[in-house]
């Protein structure tokens, strides 16, 4: 299992051809795909059309949904950007500390474009898929 970051969806459901949309492609209905709760929140606010937000539904109720915070993940989180921040790396969005934390404490690979992902891997055992 993987789970897919906004930034991937947002490109695989706009057409984008690159290395990770190609990987979700190629994943999709082989192995299991999942997505974090917050993760669809913003994805799926971002369609203009009705029939895109209906289609990109449909394909989201066929995957693992995670709730990705609770007490005990929003401290985790936070002891990542702390830790982090003490190597002077500042992660600029809360949203992607919660997704890199989950991941990391579920051993769960994160398929990411996002560049702010990559101080997980390096420095808190973060899996790229």
């Amino acid at each position: 299992m993987m789970l897919v970051d906004s930034g991937v969806w947002i490109d695989y459901f706009n057409g984008v051809d690159n290395q990770q949309t190609s990987t979700l492609n190629d994943t999709l209905g082989i192995q299991p795909v999942a997505v974090g709760d917050l993760i669809l929140a913003e994805v799926l606010q971002g369609f203009r059309a009705d029939k895109d937000y209906k289609i990109a539904k449909s394909l989201f109720e066929e995957l693992t949904v995670f709730d990705l915070l609770g007490k005990d993940m929003a401290i985790k989180s936070a002891d990542n950007f702390r830790a982090l921040r003490k190597r002077g790396i500042t992660i600029r969005k809360t949203v992607d500390i919660i997704i890199a934390s989950f991941c990391i404490e579920r051993g769960i690979p994160l398929l990411f474009s996002d560049r702010d992902f990559r101080p997980f891997v390096e420095h808190l055992g973060l899996v790229a898929a």
